[in-house]
This record gives C-alpha cells, sequence and structure tokens, in this order.
C-alpha cells in the first residue's frame, strides 16, 4: 500500500524551475524548433502567404516533391552492436576539398525575397560551419559580395546557360576570378515548371502591393519594414527582374542549350564542374564518360517536371554504373539528418539541402540558418552513432533498405529473357 504524506513546501520549490525572461525574441523562437519542420512552422508564420509559397512549393501538384521527401522517410536502417561510437567523424572530401558535414547548401533564387539577408547569411553560416555554399544565377547578392562573407570558405557557383550566351560566359568569368572552386552547370530548365501556388498568389519578382498582398502583410510587419527599408530587391547578376517567376525564367533560360555549350563552358571554367539536374542512369554515364568533376541526381526540388524520377531511388543504380568514374551528389528532399546519411550510405559523395536552408533563413534570418545547419549536424552525427559507425566512409549500402510503395510496373519486353 503506497504511504502518503503532506508535500513539504522545500521539495516543491525544487521542482519549481522558471526560466529567466528574455527579450531575445530570435533567439528564443529559434531555441524551441527541434526540427526542420518547427523551422518550416515558424517561417509559414512569419512569411507573406507569396514569398512562403514560392519557397515552399513545386510543380503542378507536386507530387516530384511530396515523392521525394516520402522516398526518405521510407528507409529501414540497420545498425550494428558494440561498437565504441563516443566520437564520430563527420567531415568528407567533396571535390577537391573539404566539408565539415556531409551536405552543404543548394542554389537558391530570389533568396532577399524570402527574408533581407538572403544568400549573406546563408553564405556566412556555411563559411562558420565549414560546409560549402552555392549561389544561383538568380540569386539577389552578387559574386563579389558572397566571396567577401565567406572569404576563406568553400564557394560555388551555379550557371543557367541563357539565351545572351555572353551573359553566361560573363558570370562564369566573374566566378572564376572571385574563387569561387566548382560550377554546378544546370541541365534541367530549358523552360519554367508550372509552379501554381505562384500563379494562385499573382506572385511577381518584385512583389506588387495588390489588396491581397496587403492583407495577408498585416499580421507580418516585420518582414514588410524589412523589404521596404533595405536596398531594393532585384537579381545581382541579371539586369530584368519585372513578372512573375515562369516569364523570367523564360526570357533567361535557353531550351536549345546541348553538349557544345557544356564543352565550352568547360573550356572556359578552370576549376571543378558538376552537372546539376541528372535524371537518369544513362545521363550519367555519358557524363561520366565525359570526365566530369561530379553529378548532381537532381530534379530540381520538384520544381520543374512534375512526376520526374526521384534522386534518393535513382542513387543506388547510378553508383553502380558510374563507380568511382564521377562524385555522385544528391539533393531533393532532404528535411532529416538522418537523410544525409541514408544517402551517404547508398552511395552519395555529398548531399545539398535548398528549402531546410531556407525555412531556417524565413524563421530567423542569419542566426535560423546557423539553426539548420546546427539542427542538421545534430541528427547526422545521433544517426551515425546510432547505426554505430565512426565516420562517413563506413557507411554502406548494408546500413539501408529502401522500402519502396510505388515500385515499377514492368514495361513489356524490358525484362524478357531475364530469367534462365
Amino acid at each position: 500500500m503506497v504511504t502518503r504524506q503532506f508535500p513539504k513546501p522545500a521539495e516543491i520549490f525544487e521542482l519549481m524551475k522558471f526560466r529567466k525572461p528574455s527579450l531575445d525574441f530570435t533567439g528564443t523562437r529559434l531555441e524551441k524548433a527541434q526540427s526542420i519542420y518547427d523551422l518550416r512552422a515558424i517561417a509559414k508564420r512569419r512569411t507573406p502567404a507569396a514569398a512562403f509559397d514560392y519557397t515552399d512549393g513545386a510543380a503542378e501538384r507536386e507530387i516530384s516533391m511530396n515523392r521525394a521527401r516520402k522516398a526518405f522517410e521510407d528507409v529501414e536502417f540497420h545498425p550494428g552492436i558494440l561498437t565504441d561510437v563516443s566520437h564520430v567523424d563527420t567531415s568528407v572530401q567533396i571535390l577537391g576539398g573539404s566539408s565539415a558535414q556531409p551536405f552543404g547548401i543548394a542554389p537558391t533564387g530570389f533568396t532577399r525575397l524570402m527574408q533581407t539577408e538572403g544568400e549573406i547569411a546563408g553564405a556566412g553560416a556555411a563559411g562558420a560551419a565549414g560546409i560549402p555554399f552555392t549561389l544561383s544565377t538568380l540569386g539577389t547578392t552578387s559574386i563579389e559580395d558572397v566571396k567577401a562573407t565567406n572569404p576563406h570558405g568553400r564557394n560555388w557557383y551555379q550557371l543557367y546557360v541563357m539565351k545572351d550566351r555572353s551573359i553566361s560566359y560573363g558570370l562564369v568569368e566573374r566566378a572564376a576570378k572571385a574563387g569561387f572552386d566548382t560550377l554546378f552547370f544546370t541541365v534541367d530548365t530549358p523552360i519554367a515548371g508550372a509552379r501554381l501556388r505562384d500563379k494562385k498568389n499573382g506572385f511577381s519578382i518584385p512583389p506588387q502591393l495588390t489588396p491581397g498582398v496587403v492583407i495577408n502583410a498585416i499580421p507580418r510587419p516585420w518582414w514588410w519594414i524589412d523589404f521596404l527599408t533595405t536596398p531594393k530587391l532585384e537579381f545581382a547578376s541579371l539586369t530584368s527582374t519585372g513578372g512573375t517567376v515562369g516569364e523570367l525564367l523564360d526570357s533567361a533560360m535557353d531550351p536549345s542549350i546541348d553538349y557544345d555549350d557544356l564543352r565550352e563552358i568547360r573550356e572556359m571554367w578552370p576549376g571543378k564542374i558538376a552537372i546539376k539536374g541528372v535524371q537518369n542512369v544513362e545521363d550519367a554515364r555519358k557524363l561520366a564518360d565525359l570526365g566530369v568533376d561530379a553529378i548532381v541526381l537532381s530534379n530540381h526540388g520538384g520544381r520543374q517536371l512534375d512526376r520526374a524520377p526521384v534522386p534518393f531511388h535513382l542513387l543506388p543504380e547510378v553508383k553502380r554504373e558510374v563507380g568511382s568514374d564521377a562524385e555522385i551528389i544528391v539533393d531533393t528532399g532532404i528535411m532529416n539528418g538522418a537523410d544525409v546519411v541514408a544517402a551517404m550510405a547508398l552511395g552519395a559523395d555529398f548531399t545539398l539541402v535548398g528549402r531546410a536552408y531556407l525555412y531556417g533563413l524565413m524563421a530567423g534570418g542569419r542566426r535560423g540558418v546557423d539553426r539548420t545547419i546546427e539542427i542538421l549536424s545534430d541528427e547526422v552525427q545521433r544517426t551515425m552513432r546510432l547505426l554505430q559507425v565512426h565516420s562517413v566512409e563506413e557507411l554502406e549500402p548494408r546500413h539501408v533498405t529502401q522500402l519502396r510503395d510505388l515500385g515499377p510496373i514492368p514495361r513489356p519486353g524490358v525484362h524478357e529473357g531475364a530469367e534462365g
């Protein structure tokens, strides 16, 4: 039988632990975020709908994006036992240099639209964390300013080949002069994808003050104060800034780009080159045979062709085909450090995060990006310890099983003769 007694006041007071009030509202807000999805929820509350939906949305019915995220969720890990993992090494070598984590920041366009610090916050946070930062052709901070922000870190440049080739060539020369060490040649954007959220919101660059936008902005005055009291939002590398996202992309991008353009850019670029937007094994093999340094398995975050292949699903087959002939980088759908670990175990040499970085940016500027990197880094390290591996190099396919609800239906003739 339980013996009861009157509670002692001293014991009660020991249980009453009150946190000291803080005027650091940003820090308090970010500290409460324990996952990238928590940062996303904060970002949604603090950012006007058009800007948030531009980041959060994808093409058409957003099937590609949702499949990519589900692919990482549908993973079964296989941990070892009785291994001393008091210390684990999360560092990797990628594209001729080091990274403290097996992930870097992906290129994102219109970044100052999400939060006024934009690429400066991303580059600064990446440099402090010892991971690479990638600047987009459609970035809102110049190549030179990113270099000044991250002078000793690894800066990569993502290139669109535009109708006016001289613009693209000029950007290549500027990035090389500024000391960017890798060029990401993007090949999945001959035209803009149908991003329906943007169309419904009437989203444009720069934002237009329609009645709907004004009403949506009322509970988010801090975003508009930042927007209206900082330098004009415009592309740092392009002169045209007016219109919808689709109109801007379609006016700038050239659907006629081909392997001749790749050859010409390679001749101009002195550093490493990665081809971003590869979505089948045959193209990966051809690019490896051409001697590119890296292949980026990506469907552009689901923002171009809806129902495109899931990069994480492609990874094992591409790794078997390409082997060590080219490094393999994976993006699209990564929302947790465990996603990064799963990709590395199945053969990736590196991963990139885009939306996860932008959710942090919208949630708290530079400090929010720091928090994104901190969350992902903690998840990577914890997952490795629970798998009981000492380093990223020790991760192998045996550690992961991909569970696939969407198995391909065999096409007539494709598997004929497979059985003896």
